[in-house]
């Protein structure tokens, strides 16, 4: 058994000069496609995002479809588990972030193709926080790109913070501290007020 060298490595060979010529191709083409993999997930990546970009309105038909449509598909238990909310909460909660949000406003391209819609971008952000979903999760439902995913999780913490802050995200008021504890007297626990295991 003879050892040869080929590219830094040893190779131990037996009496063919034959297989050592099929190693040596087999390795300079394995370095050429290592050199060149950077390349195609770069391809890659820009025939994804234009498959996501042409695919944006069948990702919103589905969506609306599913869930929104009269009827829809899945009922309204399934939007609930699914949306962690009623739908008329969430419809809700849409229209006030269009009216302060201009990201999540459908507008067209410059080749007059309308982009995503509000229910697509909301939809994103709202599993994303539900359920701790990767951005990137969304393309295949929605047709969502993972930098658009994120943004729109970005716009819609914001505006949630921005539109609910004085409402919702507040220290309570007498008013709430007693409403608080006689809902908290009546289920058992009275003087009971802000313990998490005491909510339901």
């Amino acid at each position: 058994m003879d050892l040869h060298s080929l590219d830094g490595m040893i190779l131990y060979d037996s009496d063919s000069d034959d297989e050592l010529e099929t190693i040596g191709i087999a390795i300079v083409e394995g370095q050429r496609l290592a050199a060149n993999s950077s390349s195609r997930s770069r391809h890659n990546s820009n025939r994804r995002r234009k498959f996501i970009w042409r695919n944006s309105l069948q990702g919103h038909q589905r969506l609306f479809l599913d869930y929104f449509a009269d009827p829809p598909i899945y009922p309204s238990n399934v939007f609930r588990k699914r949306f962690q909310m009623k739908r008329s909460l969430f419809l809700c909660i849409q229209s006030a972030i269009e009216v302060h949000e201009s990201n999540f406003v459908q507008k067209r391209n410059s080749a007059g193709v309308l982009g995503l819609s509000s229910l697509q971008k909301m939809t994103a952000a709202l599993r994303m926080l539900a359920y701790g979903v990767a951005a990137d999760f969304m393309d295949e439902f929605l047709r969502i790109e993972e930098s658009t995913a994120m943004n729109s999780l970005f716009y819609f913490v914001k505006a949630v913070v921005e539109i609910y802050s004085d409402q919702y995200l507040r220290l309570p008021n007498n008013n709430d501290i007693a409403r608080l504890l006689a809902v908290g007297k009546s289920r058992g626990f009275p003087g009971m007020l802000g313990s998490i295991d005491c909510m339901h």
